[in-house]
């Protein structure tokens, strides 16, 4: 499979700490990619540098060959790559409908005069929106509830109802930032289903997560951070056996 996404020696400094040191890893096409390691470790600077929250010191970011190392973020999900973050943002006195709606506007032309105007392109436009979004909700498992209000929802769902906001906005890469958190096993079990069934309609996935066993079953290659840099990467089995991994995650046998 040829690379979606791309990151070569990559590195990120906030005064004299080194957030992410020289990082070098593919995300293939059509993949289901998790990027793990301890608290720390410099994951989710990561995942900002990708999605333009911050600019790398060094080293090249590629989207489909395409540079976006400093792009603006609304650039970069008019690109294709969308994303959940490790807390949960939502507009949380909107229904779930809503929510969605505002992942699907970057997909839309109408501007202020258009919307004031209400000529017949924008009213379509409107219809065939809201319609996606129902549709994404439903594909995640909320489709009743798609007027409730977010707040409302129990956090499982909150985290689903993300996931929905991010699929509209027509993301060739999704990026979830620990989906799992604050899901039960049940949930979670979902989660796993949620991903393949993204996966099926053509959307890559990368993904941080410290539940080890969604990790290794929804995804077919692993980066480990520690630190900053990358320590190891490949198959779920081998990062498993993986003396590094172990010694990242548990310490070593003397302590």
């Amino acid at each position: 499979m040829s690379a979606l996404l791309e990151l070569r020696n990559v590195t990120k400094s906030f005064g004299g700490l080194t957030a992410v040191g020289d990082v070098s890893f593919d995300v293939p096409a059509g993949s289901v990619v998790g990027l793990i390691g301890p608290n720390g470790a410099g994951k989710t600077t990561t995942f900002n540098l990708i999605t333009g929250n911050y600019v790398p010191d060094h080293g090249t970011i590629r989207f489909e060959g395409r540079a976006i190392g400093g792009m603006r973020t609304n650039a970069i999900v008019r690109a294709g790559i969308a994303r959940t973050f490790q807390n949960v943002r939502l507009f949380q006195q909107l229904p779930a409908v809503e929510n969605v709606l505002a992942g699907r506007h970057c997909r839309t032309r109408a501007g202020a005069l258009a919307a004031f105007l209400r000529p017949p392109w924008q009213a379509r436009e409107e219809r065939e929106a809201a319609a996606r979004a129902v549709r994404e909700l439903e594909f995640v498992g909320l489709g009743g509830r798609a007027l409730e209000l977010a707040k409302n929802l129990a956090y499982g769902d909150q985290r689903r109802l993300e996931i929905a906001r991010a699929l509209a906005a027509d993301p060739k890469l999704l990026i979830l930032d620990e989906p799992a958190g604050g899901m039960n096993e049940q949930e979670t079990d979902e989660l796993v289903g949620l991903i393949a069934r993204i996966r099926a309609r053509g959307v890559t996935t990368l993904l941080i997560e410290h539940d080890m066993s969604l990790v290794m079953r929804a995804c077919e290659h692993i980066v480990v951070l520690e630190y900053g840099e990358k320590i190891a990467e490949g198959p779920p089995d081998a990062i498993q056996r993986d003396p590094k991994v172990i010694e990242a995650y548990l310490g070593t046998e003397d302590a």
